[in-house]
């Protein structure tokens, strides 16, 4: 399970612009200076990233996470129980909970084909499709418009074991560097953790 929230996004925002990792400038050179203006005290690296927002096709395909359940529900002949989704632009990842929660069976979703691998020994909390409350249009948009220099590299939806769902985009900096970002179903950013 991720944990360690509660990064505002003015943090984010600072993570994402300052001092997550050296980049390099057209001329391939970092840029840094001392804080405070001096010669003295630690050094921040400057970065300011370039480049065209994220193209849509390369966001995580959310509405993918509907017909992946559907195809998947048909092939196993009913409801299942999850305890992960996952999307990213290509393809969908479901965990599904077999034996009372006891055991997970990851199934891969790509190009409208299923897969499966061998079930595992697992714990943790778990959802159905029914429980699922989050818009697909809006999900990803209050991270776009908050950090809009962030690559949103997944969307993930996982139970916490006490009946509620979290809703939550693994995301890597343009200057390098991760971020878990927990959002509402409608998009609101709720916090912002540094991953490595």
């Amino acid at each position: 399970m991720r944990s360690g929230r509660g990064l505002g996004v003015a943090s984010v925002l600072l993570l994402v612009g300052l001092a997550v990792a050296g980049c390099s400038d057209d001329d391939g050179t970092t840029s840094t200076t001392a804080a405070g203006g001096g010669d003295s005290g630690a050094e921040v690296t400057i970065c300011d990233p370039e480049g065209a927002p994220q193209a849509d096709e390369d966001l995580p395909q959310v509405a993918m996470i509907s017909e992946a359940v559907e195809a998947l529900e048909a092939e196993l002949g009913g409801p299942a129980s999850f305890f992960e989704i996952n999307v990213t632009a290509r393809l969908v990842n479901l965990f599904v909970a077999l034996n009372d929660a006891e055991v997970v069976q990851p199934w891969l979703y790509i190009d409208g084909e299923l897969s499966s691998q061998e079930g595992q020994p697992a714990t943790g909390g778990t959802f159905t499709a029914t429980d699922l409350e989050f818009d697909p249009e809006a999900v990803l948009s209050g991270i776009r418009a908050e950090v809009p220099d962030a690559i949103l590299e997944s969307f993930y939806v996982q139970g916490d074991g006490q009946g509620n769902l979290l809703y939550g985009v693994l995301a890597s900096a343009r200057c390098g560097g991760g971020l878990d970002i927990i959002v509402g179903g409608d998009g609101t950013v709720k916090s912002v953790d540094p991953v490595s």
